[in-house]
Parts: structure tokens; C-alpha cells; sequence
């Protein structure tokens, strides 16, 4: 990703060839061996690290004239510090080993920096200028390249979302997982939606219906009239609607059996997204079988005095607590005639059931906070209440 961010940006190839030592880690630009004097008077080494700001893999200008830093405050030769820099201090693990523990504040008279060779050497120079007082051979400029691009990055182009967010390291939680959706109905197409954004290796998606026309009201996105004449396989089309984003998204058009089920034995999680309760339970009843952790999605929807009511269910089940799923979830084929297995496009609430288990998801893998540790919450319609147990 690297050389490739730096031959179609000439404000990178600059700073590459005047011999700046360039990486990308955690969709931020690191520039590393820049020297600085500690309070000490001794001259040592730390990173700038800036965000990065691009659009397709183009720079835009940088977003902020705020710059961070690794090391220490950096002084002047007698070792006292540089009060005019001065912005903060918070650390911050970006990736690969790389703690950020201040940040620095030099805006330009223009207001914002043009490119982000202005914003480095502006930096650069203000640093090590000090540092060549003691030691004349003290350069930023070492001709070193030091390549920490996150070479197995699931994305086709760079991740500067989580960057900018300051939350690489937490994102990257799930780097290297293999994730299964089982469904790729209504609630399990929003679960790959959202599950395609993250860092895990590899979605494989189990479904052995066909794209129909209802399935275009329940899903991201948009789905033409074209595609829906050509009835492709739902799981074959939405691995294609993903490969331009992002690798690793395969598809399984077929159903899960107990002849087959066997293949979720090499997942690391799996998103259970059926509302037939047979399927479901040839699924649950292998995945506590074989300690692999799930979550189970549903929801039970009915008219009354023609308006919508029900409750939004999403269950989790670990190899250390079943009880939750065991409680909550039936296996029975459910109502024909009720409002959801009619079609009824309620596409928001497939959404929310996507979004609450994606998230619990992430609470499991240390992403988001979970001091309560709920294996089951239901989301009730009426008085937007959601309960947790």
C-alpha cells in the first residue's frame, strides 16, 4: 500500500525521495528517526506521526495542522523545552508497537497546511534543527524506508477511518478472524454490511436462496432491475457487490444440513441469521457442540389495530454461557401468517438487529465496553425500550 500511496502522490514522493523514512500504520502516516534533544541534552530518535487524509488512495489536504509524536518533549540544545509546540499529551497504541505520547500545535499563517510534505518537513525541521546543534550528522533524512503497511489488510484500499478515529489498535481486534453469516436474508445481508468494514480476513457466506425481488426491500444498498431478472444465488451476489471494497468475502450458495454443517468447524464466529427454526437449530445445536461461539438474530412482528409491534432479538452464546440462547430461542418454524414471514419491508429494523449483533460481537472481542456482560437484549417497538439480560 505504501508504494503505492507514494507514486500517485507527489507530496509522498517528495518526502520519500529527500529521504524521509515513511510507513503507514493504522491508516496514519509515520515518519520515524526523527532527531530531537531530551531533557538531558542527549539527542534521540522518535516518530511524527500525522493523520491521512485521502479520497481513493489520492492525499487530500490534511485535515489538521496538529501533529503527534512518540517521544519526549523535545528541547533546545540546553536541554530546555520547546514551549511554542506545546498542544497535549495522550497516549495512544496506533499498531505495531507504536505508542503516540503527545502532540504538537504549529499552525502555518496560511491557517492549514497544503499537502503533507509542507506539514512533515515544517515539523522535521523544527525538531532536529536542535538536535544538529550537538550533532551535526543528526537528520531526519536517512533514506531508510521502513515498510510497517499492514500487510495483511483485508481492505482494497487504506483504512484511515479507524486512524482518524484514533481506534486502529482496537480495530484491529479482529485482524486475522474468519467470520461466517448463515443468512443472508433481510437481517444477515445488514450483517455483512457492517461486518465487511471491519478488520477480520475472511466472510463466508451460507445461503441457498435465490435474489428475489422482496430481498431488494430489506438489503443495503440498491439491487437493479437487471440483477433481479438474472436471479442470481444471494450469497454469489453479494460476495461480488463486496470484492471491489475489500478481499476474503466468499460465497457458499447452498444450505446448511447436518451433512454439511461441519464446515463452520474452522470459524472463528459465526452470525446465525435464519428465521426457519429447523435450520436454526441444525446450526446452534452443531456450534455447542463443537465450543464455537454464535449469535443468534430474530424477531417476532404482528399487526395490530393496523400498526406494527414486536420485539428485536439478538442472543449470543459462548462456550462459557449457553444459558441465554438455550432460554430465549425456539426452534419452531414459526407463523405463516405472521407480519414478518410475509415480507413485510421493515428494513430499518433488520438494520437495528444487524447493528445490536455486530456490536455484541465486538463487545466479545474487547472493541466496545461490556461491564454488563448481557447475552440476550430485546428491542421493543412500542416505547423504544430495549431490555437486557
Amino acid at each position: 500500500m505504501l508504494p503505492q500511496l507514494i507514486s500517485h502522490n507527489d507530496d509522498l514522493k517528495r518526502l520519500f525521495d529527500d529521504g524521509y523514512e515513511l510507513s503507514i500504520v493504522g491508516g496514519q502516516l509515520v515518519v520515524s528517526n526523527i532527531p530531537y534533544v531530551g531533557a538531558d541534552k542527549s539527542v534521540k530518535r522518535a516518530s511524527l506521526v500525522s493523520e491521512l487524509h485521502l479520497n481513493a488512495n489520492q492525499t487530500l489536504k490534511p485535515k489538521t495542522h496538529v501533529m503527534r509524536f512518540t517521544g519526549e518533549h523535545p528541547c533546545d540544545k540546553d536541554g530546555k523545552e520547546l514551549p511554542y509546540m506545546k498542544h497535549g499529551t495522550s497516549r495512544e497504541v496506533i499498531g505495531d508497537g507504536i505508542v503516540v505520547a503527545r502532540s504538537f500545535s504549529c499552525k502555518p499563517t496560511t491557517g492549514a497546511y497544503a499537502n503533507y510534505y509542507d506539514k512533515i518537513t515544517t515539523y522535521a525541521s523544527m525538531i532536529s534543527v536542535h538536535a544538529q546543534q550537538i550533532d551535526p550528522e543528526a537528520t531526519p533524512r536517512t533514506h531508510a524506508v521502513t515498510q510497517i503497511d499492514e500487510p495483511d489488510m483485508p481492505f482494497r484500499y487504506l483504512d484511515n477511518a479507524s486512524g482518524l478515529a484514533g481506534i486502529s489498535e482496537m480495530a484491529q481486534r479482529v485482524a486475522g478472524h474468519k467470520v461466517a453469516i448463515v443468512g443472508l436474508g433481510g437481517t444477515g445481508s445488514y450483517v455483512l454490511d457492517l461486518v465487511a468494514k471491519s478488520w477480520v480476513a475472511e466472510i463466508h457466506l451460507f445461503d441457498g436462496d435465490d435474489l428475489i425481488q422482496h430481498n431488494a426491500f430489506r438489503c443495503p444498498g440498491a439491487v437493479s432491475a437487471d440483477t433481479l431478472l438474472d436471479r442470481p444465488m444471494k450469497s454469489d451476489h453479494y460476495a461480488a457487490q463486496y470484492e471491489p471494497f475489500r478481499k476474503g468475502v466468499v460465497s457458499h450458495p447452498y444450505f446448511l444440513t447436518e451433512a454439511n454443517v461441519s464446515e463452520l468447524d474452522t470459524f472463528d464466529f459465526v452470525f446465525i441469521c435464519v428465521d426457519k427454526g429447523s435450520a436454526k437449530k441444525i446450526v446452534a445445536e452443531h456450534l455447542e457442540a463443537v465450543g464455537k461461539s454464535f449469535i443468534d438474530v430474530g424477531m417476532g412482528i404482528v399487526v395490530a389495530d393496523g400498526k406494527l409491534l414486536g420485539v428485536v432479538r439478538t442472543t449470543a452464546s459462548t462456550a462459557d454461557n449457553r444459558d441465554a440462547f438455550r432460554k430465549h430461542v425456539r426452534f419452531g418454524d414459526g407463523d405463516p401468517d405472521a407480519a414478518y414471514t410475509k415480507n413485510v419491508q421493515i428494513a430499518e429494523l433488520n438494520a437495528l438487529n444487524a447493528c445490536q449483533a455486530v456490536m455484541k460481537w465486538k463487545k466479545l472481542n474487547g472493541i466496545y465496553l461490556d461491564l454488563e456482560g448481557e447475552m440476550n437484549s430485546n428491542y421493543t417497538i412500542d416505547g423504544n425500550h430495549i431490555s437486557n439480560e
